[in-house]
């Protein structure tokens, strides 16, 4: 079994979803200075929806990217700074932008059937010598066979790991360890794993996926992030060292940090709902939960019933425009 694992906090990225991508630059320098201190590997950083995501479409941020990548890396001694790319949202400027910033990782992601429209970004990522993080997105809606051959196109590409991204929380346990243990035998490279909550199953996933050979995970302080939030970095921390992984991370530090910086902060707190759980039951994208909510408000119908019906749909992320339509045909 390998004993090193690599941990990604995405507090300042996925977590920005939770608080409708309204950190500031002085709150991410706050908490991921913390970070830093605490020896976490990787901190990524940007918009809920990755570079160029703050628009009419999926929120506007409370700052630009440059913004808050120049505030977080002013203050990174031993973290390395990551951002997140989806082609089609952000683009190569923003990368180069990125890049200069100090960015050392690109996390380029697309649904789990539309790799193909990655190799651009990889290439330029692997062409100015960041290490790259192909991210297979609502990696529950194909099978493991599939993801593989999207997963090698991504390699191909220069890819260093895949992701398997349970983007609507919608995996459990047994279909996690087929997904990861699939691309770990197909690959020459590493392979992550990102987990949502939405089925209270983020962090016995998280394991799930160490045991089926990822070498790379990711969390967020407090569980921050997008629907029920993601497996908490403090509960993964604990329980890796209690199963003798190799982190080299201060836990009290990371205790810390979630309840210093990172409570404080949040909106509202991070817990598993009846509404949000319907994410993971209906396998739609975490992201969508605000979004139904405040549809479900506006024309007085059961936010569950639009999760349903997304789902049935198979929408997936950048339809957001979907929800108000599906929200005022319920209504009716």
């Amino acid at each position: 079994m390998n004993k090193k694992i690599r941990l990604v906090d995405s507090t300042l990225r996925d977590g920005m979803h939770a608080v409708s991508h309204k950190f500031t630059p002085e709150d991410m320098a706050a908490i991921a200075s913390r970070l830093d201190k605490s020896g976490l590997d990787i901190i990524e950083v940007s918009h809920g929806d990755g570079l160029g995501g703050s628009s009419y479409q999926y929120g506007f941020a409370a700052a630009s990217d440059q913004e808050y990548l120049e505030a977080v890396s002013k203050v990174l001694n031993n973290s390395k700074l990551a951002v997140l790319l989806l082609p089609g949202i952000g683009t190569r400027k923003d990368l180069e932008m990125a890049i200069n910033c100090g960015a050392e990782i690109a996390r380029i992601a697309t649904h789990c059937t539309e790799a193909d429209i990655s190799p651009q970004h990889i290439a330029m990522a692997k062409k100015k010598g960041l290490e790259v993080i192909g991210f297979l997105m609502m990696a529950h809606m194909i099978e493991a066979d599939e993801l593989l051959t999207q997963a090698k196109i991504m390699e191909k590409a220069g890819a260093d790991v895949v992701y398997v991204t349970d983007s609507a929380g919608a995996l459990t346990p047994g279909e996690v360890r087929d997904r990861v243990s699939k691309l770990n035998k197909g690959l020459e490279i590493e392979v992550g794993f990102h987990a949502h909550n939405n089925l209270d199953l983020a962090v016995g996933n998280t394991i799930a996926a160490i045991d089926a050979g990822a070498t790379i995970v990711d969390g967020t302080l407090s569980g921050l992030g997008a629907g029920a939030g993601n497996a908490p970095t403090e509960a993964i921390v604990a329980t890796l060292e209690k199963l003798d992984y190799d982190l080299n991370i201060d836990l009290y530090e990371i205790i810390d940090t979630s309840e210093e910086e990172v409570k404080p902060r949040m909106h509202r707190p991070q817990i598993l709902d009846g509404t949000s759980l319907m994410l993971g039951y209906a396998g739609v994208y975490s992201s969508f939960l605000l979004h139904t909510e405040r549809a479900a408000k506006k024309y007085n119908v059961d936010p569950r019933d639009i999760l349903v019906k997304l789902g049935e749909m198979g929408v997936v992320g950048g339809q957001e425009d979907i929800i108000l339509d599906i929200a005022s045909k319920i209504s009716k």
